[in-house]
């Protein structure tokens, strides 16, 4: 592995990464506890979550983020314990496949309630203590799925499209204030769910052949992207799309 960047901006700064038990969410808050940020996530997994909290001294919520009160709650909760937030990583979310023909209206409302809706409710939440302090950094977890017309989850696709509207629009609100919201817009991440649930041989060999690079990507690259847009480097970064993708088509 390279021997990565080291931001001195971020040493101190709280930090709140959500979906951070698992997946890109955990090296994520492995990246930022290693810059020496002050670190809280959450997450409903709670064996995943106390195992995080162990390894790195990030503190945690329990929290289904599709409940909305819960969300607000564990915020205020976290932020009560380490400090307003000056960083938040919008990273929960699944991917999980479904047929266009069998999406009922409750299934589709339940997508965007799991990888839309509460990527809002954090910023509203999180917002008012940026503000209070003249700055702050929002970085929305989008998706290269729906820029590559990818299929098989139709309403996955919708919901991280729309991420890239919350993204531009919120950074226009919020640029008063010094405070920049980007998108990093992650290709085939090889998080361990991936390689369990939907990276075939074949399948791996097809994305291969549209990525510019060769390689498949390690989700430690996402986290070292977000950390950058967390930092004082990133400073005159907002409302754009940061792709990590292998140069993916």
């Amino acid at each position: 592995m390279p021997d990565f960047a080291h931001y001195p901006s971020l040493s101190g700064t709280p930090v709140l990464v959500t979906g951070g038990a698992s997946g890109i969410g955990r090296l994520t808050v492995e990246a930022f506890a290693a810059q020496g940020a002050r670190v809280a996530f959450l997450d409903r997994d709670a064996d995943a979550s106390a195992a995080v909290s162990a390894a790195t001294g990030a503190r945690h919520a329990l929290c289904d983020l599709r409940d909305i009160d819960a969300t607000r709650t564990a915020i205020a909760t976290l932020a009560d314990q380490v400090a307003p937030f000056l960083v938040l990583v919008n990273n929960a979310a699944r991917d999980d496949r479904h047929a266009w023909q069998d999406v009922t209206p409750d299934y589709w409302d339940e997508r965007m309630q799991t990888n839309l809706r509460h990527m809002f409710f954090a910023i509203q939440a999180v917002a008012p203590g940026m503000i209070a302090a003249e700055r702050g950094s929002i970085i929305n977890l989008g998706s290269n799925s729906w820029w590559e017309a990818g299929g098989g989850f139709p309403a996955y696709t919708t919901a991280k499209a729309a991420v890239h509207g919350l993204t531009r629009t919120m950074a226009r609100d919020l640029g008063d204030h010094r405070i920049r919201v980007n998108t990093v817009v992650p290709g085939w991440i090889m998080t361990d769910r991936q390689k369990e649930l939907w990276a075939t041989p074949e399948g791996l060999e097809a994305h291969r052949a549209r990525q510019c690079l060769p390689d498949l990507i390690d989700p430690v690259y996402v986290a070292r992207m977000v950390l950058f847009l967390a930092s004082d480097d990133a400073a005159m970064c907002t409302a754009n799309n940061f792709m990590v993708e292998a140069g993916s088509i």
